[in-house]
């Protein structure tokens, strides 16, 4: 697998390089509205603030920016810079780029414009929805674009992902806007199974190549098409269950098929010298905290509050910590950096995650009458987590290649 791909552009970096390369604003919006958004979602709980519209909760509003928002943001830098070291065509940067991350911003700042315009609320939130809609159509084209000049078929998979996102963005937005009754639950729900499915399977391509690279043992790890294809169908099955089926014994089935076949991908994985390195065993209990998640799932039948426990399991450890370890790694290697020397902060801010997990999951377990507080601890271990990131890897991004390459 190429990790890098510097020949393809013959320009010299600027000092400012954060436009050169799709990983570079993206993950410096990600980092940010990590924290931003995470502080406003605080402060709607604590009624502190409030949204512009009757009919949107702020639990949905939470859902779709951390779906819509956050994690398109990592999918889009990530995606971005990939597909041109896996093509070799360029993907946008400079001026495009500009306009596609501003497309970005539009569609999470408008939201709470009409709280400082309220006479023109509705006009302000349909061109925010307008905004974002355009961010999911650009970046579309701007992947498509190298895997057809290219002809590299097989990422077509990937693709068709980032077009049900946008799909199912339109979808919350029908639903926001009173068109269709079940839009807002259906954009989400979909929305979030379809970036876990786009998480799994980058983690599928990449997981297994990072640790027989970066560990000292020689290993040769297991990684049978069959589970992948199992995978993604009983994924699938399972965004169909919470769609459209009320029967928590159907969907606790599913999830639990998950979790045994998942399961078996992580005994094929596993390999002691992760343990040394942060980078590893960040993506690797990534991938543990999702079949968390799909077990949890499995009890939600029995125990229907565990639900959003289920969720957070796959959200904050699954997406959060997989996501996060990514941004660190690509941060470094397409910066010129060795990816085996991360800044001092590394392993605590993949910590904080792994530990805002734990008191978002699994203190509520324990004890439950305390709800609010392992929320709120979470909140704040989310949050000090990317502010770390920010401190960290937000000059990487912003200044040229230490190497002087483009990118």
């Amino acid at each position: 697998m190429s990790i890098l791909n510097l020949d393809t552009h013959k320009k010299k970096p600027s000092a400012f390089s954060l436009f050169n390369l799709g990983f570079r604003p993206f993950f410096l919006g990600a980092g940010l509205f990590a924290m931003l958004g995470m502080l406003i979602w605080f402060f709607l709980l604590q009624g502190l603030l409030s949204l512009p519209l009757d009919n949107l909760s702020v639990t949905q509003w939470h859902a779709h920016e951390m779906i819509f928002g956050f994690t398109m943001a990592v999918a889009a830098g990530f995606l971005l810079t990939a597909v041109k070291n896996w093509t070799g065509v360029n993907t946008p940067s400079g001026r495009p780029l500009a306009i596609l991350f501003s497309l970005w911003i539009g569609g999470r700042i408008g939201w709470f414009l009409p709280i400082l315009f309220p006479g023109f609320g509705f006009e302000l939130l349909l061109i925010t929805a307008l905004l974002d809609l355009l961010f999911n159509l650009y970046f579309a084209i701007a992947f498509a674009t190298p895997i057809f000049r290219a002809k590299q078929w097989k990422q077509n998979d990937l693709l068709a992902k980032i077009i049900l996102m946008g799909l199912f963005n339109i979808i919350f937005y029908l639903g926001l806007f009173g068109i269709l009754e079940q839009g807002m639950a259906w954009g989400n729900t979909g929305g979030f199974f379809i970036i876990l499915a786009l998480i799994m399977t980058m983690g599928r391509r990449v997981i297994p190549f990072f640790i027989e690279k970066g560990v000292k043992e020689t290993v040769s790890l297991a990684n049978p098409k069959w589970i992948d294809y199992s995978n993604l169908g009983l994924l699938l099955l399972l965004m169909l269950s919470e769609l459209f089926l009320d029967n928590a014994v159907i969907t606790a089935f599913i999830a639990l098929m998950l979790f045994f076949v998942g399961n078996m991908r992580l005994i094929n994985w596993y390999t002691p010298g992760i343990w040394a390195k942060p980078m590893l065993w960040s993506l690797y209990l990534g991938m543990v905290f999702i079949q968390i998640g799909f077990l949890l799932y499995v009890i939600t039948a029995f125990q229907p509050t565990f639900h959003s426990l289920a969720i957070h399991s796959l959200a904050v450890g699954g997406i959060g910590l997989i996501t996060l370890a990514m941004m660190t790694r690509v941060s470094l290697g397409h910066t010129g950096r060795n990816v085996n020397q991360p800044p001092k902060h590394h392993t605590m801010i993949l910590s904080l995650v792994v530990l805002a997990t734990l008191v978002r999951v699994v203190l509520p377990m324990i004890a439950p009458e305390q709800y609010g507080l392992w929320m709120i601890s979470a909140q704040f271990l989310w949050i000090l987590a990317f502010a770390l990131f920010c401190w960290s890897f937000i000059p990487m991004l912003v200044q040229k290649r230490v190497d002087g390459h483009f990118g």
